[in-house]
């Protein structure tokens, strides 16, 4: 088996969606920038990235883009390029195949901006990139345990064997681990797709299916601010980390 030395040099990063969940906040402010404990969401998942040498952030843009583009302009590193999608919402799946041409050939990075994480002892993203090994693997997911995580109002996404391969929560069952919206996944998913406007998950259980789909516990604390009145919550759990 050969595992992936490298860490991957070019993230994904999704900042195109609506923020329907965090109305009325979201209407004048796109949710990648709302701020918890004085951070933009998006400028926290960038800072992982600048911590771990990712040299380039495709970021796509829709939603009150003007502001996300203005916001990302002082940037520097991970190098900044925008996606623009303004015209028409892709989701996850066409954010990506419309970026294919900026992302190569190589496996990359996927980040959401509506959650973060505070570090355990050692880098995720490194341990992700350690972990990953394109020959058995379609994607590698970073995955956190429902329990203890913060603002977490579903009953999970995974179980997790002990190989770390992953498998789809059954319907009306509880999965012990929810997807961070952290990856690394080979941009050869996508080849040859004619649509346009696609959702990624699918690409995630089909590959679950095929098991090749494997993922990575959390070490550490993940933050999910998917509702306005979890920003405080985010907010408190950060502050206790800290004591």
């Amino acid at each position: 088996m050969t595992i992936m030395a490298a860490m991957p040099t070019t993230a994904m990063v999704f900042a195109a969606g609506l923020g329907a969940r965090m109305r009325p906040l979201t209407l004048t402010l796109p949710k990648p920038l709302v701020e918890v404990a004085g951070r933009a969401l998006i400028d926290r998942c960038l800072d992982r990235f600048a911590e771990n040498g990712v040299a380039k952030a495709i970021v796509n843009v829709h939603w009150l883009a003007d502001q996300v583009e203005e916001h990302l302009a002082a940037w520097r590193t991970p190098e900044i390029i925008i996606s623009d999608e303004r015209e028409r919402l892709l989701d996850q799946g066409g954010g990506i195949k419309k970026a294919l041409h900026r992302i190569g050939r190589e496996p990359f990075f996927l980040c959401n901006t509506d959650a973060f994480w505070i570090e355990g002892p050692c880098s995720n993203l490194k341990r992700l990139a350690r972990a990953f090994d394109p020959e058995i693997m379609d994607a590698i997911l970073l995955v956190a345990a429902s329990a203890g995580a913060v603002g977490v109002d579903w009953p999970g996404d995974f179980t997790m064997s002990y190989d770390g391969r992953l498998v789809a929560r059954e319907p009306l069952r509880v999965a012990p681990f929810v997807y961070t919206g952290v990856g690394i996944v080979k941009p050869q998913l996508f080849d040859g797709l004619a649509e346009d406007v696609f959702r990624l998950a699918p690409f995630f259980f089909r590959a679950a299916e095929r098991g090749r789909l494997f993922g990575v516990r959390l070490d550490g604390l993940w933050l999910h601010v998917g509702r306005a009145e979890t920003i405080a919550e985010a907010e408190r759990a950060i502050g206790r980390s800290t004591m």
